[in-house]
């Protein structure tokens, strides 16, 4: 079997647990949603890792009454991985399943933390509201600064989330601007084994994080 055969096998098979408690209605969406991964995996586009939350993450959505697209463009640099609307609001979801490139392997904390600010940063400004997806054995190091409200953030705080964001991500740089208005509003566990999405709020989620000595702000000098 190839990787493309499996791709579609395990999609297959996640579907059939997702479906087991849905109306048709539902089961529809999550099925052309399903599809239209399977062809982005044919163009080598997307991963299976990646695509199972994204699914998972999509039921957990639709059934709260939003229509969900997956890897939808937002600009000519932009992609984002779930774009939902609910009436005239729309959420944004990134999922980080903490993949470090090669390249980074003699600084991963520091690398995992610029990506996931640029992340917020780039693309909460596309979205009424924001939120950042993960596994449940993975613990996201992003700055604490940033899951205060904006009016909370101080002026240091800000600089040292762009001298971190401008180490990795130059093209195009994050602007001052930009850090002082981004938001993420929630962070939702997606526990792909269960098949189910538990949300916690970002500030709630690094206080219990960094109380328990899980991580530390890795935006400090």
């Amino acid at each position: 079997m190839n990787n493309k055969e499996r791709f579609e096998q395990d999609l297959t098979a996640l579907l059939s647990r997702l479906t087991r408690d849905v109306d048709d209605n539902v089961a529809n969406r999550l099925r052309a949603l399903k599809d239209w991964l399977v062809k982005l995996q044919m163009e080598n586009l997307v991963k299976i890792n990646h695509s199972v939350m994204e699914l998972v993450c999509a039921k957990h959505l639709i059934l709260r009454g939003y229509d969900v697209q997956l890897e939808y463009r937002l600009s000519n640099i932009l992609t984002c991985d779930l774009y939902s609307v609910k009436g005239y609001g729309n959420l944004i979801v990134e999922i980080e399943t903490g993949f470090i490139p090669p390249e980074y392997a003699l600084c991963p904390l520091t690398y995992t933390s610029a990506r996931l600010a640029s992340k917020i940063i780039r693309y909460s400004s596309f979205a009424g509201k924001f939120a950042l997806g993960m596994p449940p054995h993975y613990i996201l190091p992003f700055p604490r600064a940033l899951a205060k409200p904006p009016r909370e953030r101080k002026k240091e705080e800000i600089s040292q989330i762009k001298s971190l964001c401008d180490i990795f991500y130059q093209n195009p740089p994050v602007t001052e601007e930009e850090i002082r208005n981004a938001r993420i509003q929630e962070i939702y566990i997606v526990d792909v084994d269960q098949a189910e999405v538990y949300e916690i709020d970002p500030q709630e989620y690094m206080r219990r994080a960094i109380s328990k000595g899980l991580i530390f702000d890795y935006s400090q000098p």
